[in-house]
């Protein structure tokens, strides 16, 4: 073994290019699904909380439509009803509209990085 090298040149001790270029596409698709995972779920909760009323002055409440705020946002006047209510619950349909756009992005976008893999 050479002492330049500790861990050996040969592609018997250590992953071969390819084995390193799959290993970078498999992290980058996790962090995607981890992402969009944690977004949908935001998405969810929000969805939920609104169609049973929560009360919006909750710290977990209000953090949860801060946080999809911004995500929901674009998908506001999509439908040109007012929000459907009954008393306190809501029913948000763009929130699903939401959730469907970035679950099938991500997906998509997984997708793409396992073909650019090989």
């Amino acid at each position: 073994m050479n002492p330049q090298y500790p861990y050996g040149t040969d592609n018997s001790d250590s992953f071969s290019y390819r084995e390193k270029h799959a290993h970078r596409h498999d992290v980058l698709e996790r962090i995607v699904e981890a992402a969009a995972g944690f977004l949908l779920a935001t998405l969810a909760f929000r969805f939920l909380f609104s169609l049973l009323g929560a009360n919006p002055e909750n710290g977990f409440a209000s953090f949860i439509y801060s946080f999809t705020s911004p995500f929901v946002s674009p998908f506001y006047d999509l439908f040109n009803y007012d929000h459907p209510s009954l008393g306190v619950a809501t029913f948000e349909g763009y929130t699903l509209v939401a959730m469907a756009v970035y679950g099938l992005g991500a997906a998509g976008l997984t997708r793409l990085i396992s073909i650019t893999r090989y």
